[in-house]
């Protein structure tokens, strides 16, 4: 006897589940939309100027600024053509042994100057703090003229050095945002240290420093970032002497001696924040996770 059995043809969902599936899909979006629209702008506010800026560096010194905001052909020679305009790699150079010597200074300074603030108890040590945050609020403009007459006294004018210099003093931001973060690492840590018989350099090094790894990394990045677009101290210092110019400086000048040439101009410019945007999307993390856990305590 021969048993015929029927294939049941697959199942599939009705018009009335299909519909019901689409609009509930449609209203997921709709509420992601409505709750993050006012990230959504600012994202687009601050991606607008970068992506227009990334096209006009593309088109054709005829094209750019003309209304026009699709490139009809993409001309990466401009990139090529900066450098051969402009001493781009000079002032590269410049940059970062301004950036990173001047972090690197910042960092071995204020790390224990921000460290005995919040650990040690010493007469003054409210004055001493007063003294950090009267030195955010001062504008370097006010003291401009005394230290540059300080500087061409030992002949450093024309150079960087002012600026990089200054930095083995420590910085007063740095500082206060480094002790408002070591204040927040119980004392008992230090005070299990010191029994082991550790030194203060010592639990600093040992004890300290790695749990404040957030806090510096968000201090580094700020004077780092600080340092590269920085304008006034080359101009105030390094502008008598070109082989001494940042990229904030010799942008400027690229910009005014090929002000009609936008296209090269977008394209210098877009070369100039690479280094900073690709640093700071590696770096975002710990940046990030530095800045929310320094605290407002004491």
């Amino acid at each position: 006897m021969t048993t015929i059995l029927a294939t049941r043809p697959p199942a599939t969902a009705s018009p009335a589940r299909r519909t019901g599936t689409r609009g509930s899909r449609v209203r997921r979006t709709l509420y992601w939309i409505a709750t993050h629209a006012l990230a959504v702008a600012l994202s687009l506010m601050f991606i607008g100027p970068l992506v227009f800026v990334a096209l006009t560096a593309l088109m054709t010194d005829a094209q750019a600024l003309t209304g026009e905001l699709w490139p009809d052909t993409w001309n990466w020679g401009n990139f090529a053509e900066v450098f051969a305009r402009s001493h781009l790699l000079d002032w590269l150079g410049n940059t970062f042994l301004y950036a990173g010597l001047g972090t690197l200074f910042m960092l071995l300074s204020s790390v224990p100057v921000a460290y005995a603030m919040a650990r040690f108890r010493f007469r003054g040590r409210k004055l001493a703090f007063l003294a950090v945050i009267t030195m955010m609020m001062l504008p370097p403009q006010v003291i401009a003229v005394p230290v540059y007459l300080i500087w061409a006294r030992f002949e450093l004018t024309g150079t960087l050095w002012p600026l990089i210099l200054p930095m083995l003093l420590g910085d007063a931001f740095s500082i206060f945002l480094l002790r408002q973060f070591l204040i927040t690492i119980p004392k008992e840590y230090t005070e299990a240290a010191r029994v082991d018989g550790c030194s203060d350099f010592r639990t600093l090094v040992r004890v300290i420093l790695p749990m404040a790894r957030p806090a510096i990394a968000a201090v580094a990045l700020f004077q780092f970032f600080y340092c590269w677009n920085d304008y006034y101290g080359p101009l105030l210092y390094a502008q008598i002497n070109e082989e001494n110019w940042t990229l904030s400086l010799g942008l400027a000048s690229f910009r005014a001696l090929h002000s009609v040439q936008w296209n090269l101009t977008m394209a210098a410019t877009l070369l100039v924040m690479a280094p900073v945007i690709i640093v700071f999307f590696f770096a975002q993390k710990v940046f990030i996770e530095g800045v929310t856990l320094t605290g407002v305590k004491g």
